[in-house]
């Protein structure tokens, strides 16, 4: 998994509201999901496009239809960044309150 393409993927807010509703209500359709967003298919084509290139997001052929899944594993990769900046504040913060009361 590539940290940096999750990063990305995730930066923009559309993408972000793309991976809720999958989180809620999963799997959908690019149709369904351009019926949510007020944005085209093609659009939202795009940004599942990036999602499931930051393994993301899975597609499944269903008929003629594509259908779309949140993969969770992947942000697991965002936790584990999370938890480790929030260790690094949670050691530095007492510190640099200090510093600040001794000045």
């Amino acid at each position: 998994m590539n940290a940096e393409r999750i990063f990305t993927a995730i930066a923009d807010p559309v993408r972000r509201e793309v991976l809720e509703t999958l989180a809620k209500d999963s799997p959908k359709t690019a149709t369904q999901l351009a019926a949510v967003f007020p944005i085209t298919r093609q659009g939202v084509l795009k940004h599942l496009h990036a999602l499931q290139e930051a393994g993301l997001v899975t597609v499944r052929q269903s008929g003629r239809e594509k259908r779309y899944f949140l993969t969770p594993e992947p942000l697991r990769v965002l936790e584990n960044w999370a938890k480790s900046v929030g260790t690094m504040w949670d050691e530095r913060l007492p510190r640099l309150k200090e510093m600040l009361e001794n000045e």
